[in-house]
């Protein structure tokens, strides 16, 4: 195919990006011999002629506005030129991947890397906010990264100018990616540093989460969603999760200032390795691996329709009522956990008759085996009691609606909480338990927990105390942090191997209702049927009504 050549001055060699509006080229500059990216913008052929003289002009005010600076963490921009009604941008060319594409052949990144590409992505946004530029459009494919790990900010279509020509959305259009854009700027169409930022808070999320913190099926279940709902919790962020928190914000008088998210990532960046910064493919790996189990299980991801959907009537009711809609859970492979458990054992106690026969000069007499050690927490011994949770009308006032399957259990020490119908009910101590018959799922609530001012690190001398006298074999920590929307709440999610020899998983949450009281609700299911069942976790932290 014969070259193109531009301008008299840059030659087509080849595409290397594709989108809706147009494609990118890599090009050689023949005056200064250097490679270059020329974008050329292509209007599909649905637009009208006024909307192709529109994107042509956003085209030109990409340029200009992009031209105006000169950072290291922005694409420059070099020339415009125009063949016919196209126009052509010439860029500096950086050899990359989109944080997206890194996210589609790798998976998600690290927390400390997240939070090193957070830091020059705000400060590519902090220079174009000092030149009165709104990018608009923050996002995982406009963030590239380069072969030697720089990473840039590109794509400014969509931005716009303080004073100059960039207020050419007509009303009641939002252009940008439903996922990545502010909640305000949904509803109403304000674009300002603080919509900016919030964008850049979801392209973090996305990051170290591996999808968006509004991800759904269709564009308006997103923006439904994004007008409603909190985000998405987290499960992977770890130290990030303070950032992500503070960026999400639905209300952009509180969301985090850029001077203060650039703070909170360079403590997670400065108490990193020191790393070179071009690894930045390596696929993600948990915050602590887990442990060797006796019964190794594959690992399953939630089966494709297990989704949950927050509905409102409107932002006003949103703060007062939430109505889900979740899959169910599949108890799949517990006959085979079981087999291999019983095979195991057998295959433990042939060892042991084998090691019988003493060596000569020895004492024969057996020893009795160690007891096994006490169950970590209230409620993991299996019980055989006979009260079940009994289905029950809504209590007088409650708008919270519960999923198919779950009632509202009213304890007679105050306390109520969304409960599965069916389970058994019976008390450990002072913890109330719900447990499934059929499967190892445990739902407990401990009104005896120790009210303290640092919830977090009430976890951490938890963790330390349970592990340090091996209640918790196997132990992997996943997460330890605040409570989404519980003031000086903290939540603990960890996992371990049982006395059954079979890896479980919980997420224990701490809430404090008064200076005095505080509760523990926690949910524990075995490890193979986590991804299933934790989506039920929201349910159970926003149903919980404690007694004061």
């Amino acid at each position: 195919m014969q070259q193109v050549l531009l301008a008299g001055r840059y030659r087509l060699l080849h595409t290397v990006g594709r989108g809706g509006m147009g494609r990118v080229w890599l090009a050689r500059d023949e005056m200064l011999h250097r490679d270059v990216a020329v974008k050329e913008v292509v209007p599909p052929e649905w637009m009208t002629e006024s909307e192709r003289d529109d994107l042509r002009l956003r085209t030109l005010r990409e340029a200009r506005t992009a031209a105006r600076l000169n950072h290291p963490n922005v694409v420059r921009v070099y020339d415009v030129i125009h063949t016919g009604d196209t126009p052509w941008i010439v860029m500096e060319y950086v050899p990359s991947r989109s944080v997206q594409e890194v996210l589609q052949t790798d998976g998600p990144f690290s927390p400390l890397r997240t939070a090193q590409i957070g830091r020059d992505v705000l400060a590519a946004l902090r220079a174009a906010h000092q030149a009165g530029v709104l990018h608009r459009d923050v996002k995982p494919h406009n963030v590239l990264i380069s072969d030697e790990g720089r990473v840039v900010l590109t794509d400014f279509g969509l931005a716009t100018v303080d004073g100059g020509d960039g207020a050419m959305t007509r009303a009641g259009i939002v252009l940008g990616s439903p996922q990545y854009v502010a909640p305000e700027r949904a509803a109403e169409g304000t674009s300002s540093v603080e919509a900016d930022l919030w964008s850049l808070g979801a392209t973090l999320y996305a990051a170290v989460e591996g999808r968006s913190p509004y991800a759904r099926s269709t564009a308006m279940a997103t923006l439904t969603a994004l007008a409603v709902a909190p985000p998405d919790r987290t499960r992977l962020a770890g130290p990030l999760r303070p950032v992500l928190n503070g960026l999400l914000r639905r209300d952009p008088r509180q969301r985090l200032s850029a001077p203060e998210v650039d703070r909170l990532l360079r403590r997670i960046t400065d108490a990193g390795p020191k790393s070179p910064r071009h690894t930045f493919t390596r696929p993600r790996r948990p915050e602590a691996a887990p442990a060797p189990v006796p019964a190794p299980v594959p690992p399953v991801d939630a089966p494709a329709g297990t989704a949950t959907s927050i509905a409102f009537t409107t932002l006003s009711d949103a703060r007062r009522r939430i109505g889900w809609r979740a899959g169910t859970s599949v108890a799949v492979g517990l006959v085979l956990l079981a087999a291999l458990g019983t095979a195991l054992t057998v295959h433990a106690q042939r060892d042991t008759d084998r090691a019988g026969a003493a060596a000569p000069g020895t004492d024969p007499t057996p020893r009795p085996p160690a007891p096994p050690p006490a169950p970590a927490f209230p409620c993991s011994a299996r019980s055989d009691a006979t009260t079940r949770v009994v289905e029950a009308p809504p209590p007088a006032g409650e708008r919270y609606a519960l999923v198919p399957g779950w009632t509202w259990y009213s304890d007679p020490t105050g306390f109520r909480i969304a409960a599965p119908i069916g389970w058994r009910v019976f008390t450990d101590g002072a913890a109330v338990c719900f447990q499934d018959p059929d499967s190892p799922r445990v739902l407990s609530v401990d009104p005896s927990t120790n009210p303290t001012p640092d919830a977090q690190a009430y976890w951490r001398a938890e963790e330390a105390r349970l592990t340090d006298r091996g209640a918790l074999p196997g132990y992997s920590l996943v997460t330890i942090g605040p409570l989404d929307l519980h003031e000086g709440g903290a939540e603990w999610e960890c996992r371990w191997t049982n006395a059954a020899g079979r890896q479980v998983h919980t997420n224990r949450m701490l809430f404090h209702t008064s200076a005095t009281r505080a509760y523990t609700v926690a949910w524990l299911t075995s490890e193979f049927d986590w991804q299933v069942n934790r989506v039920y976790l929201p349910m159970l932290r926003f149903s919980f009504r404690p007694a004061r």
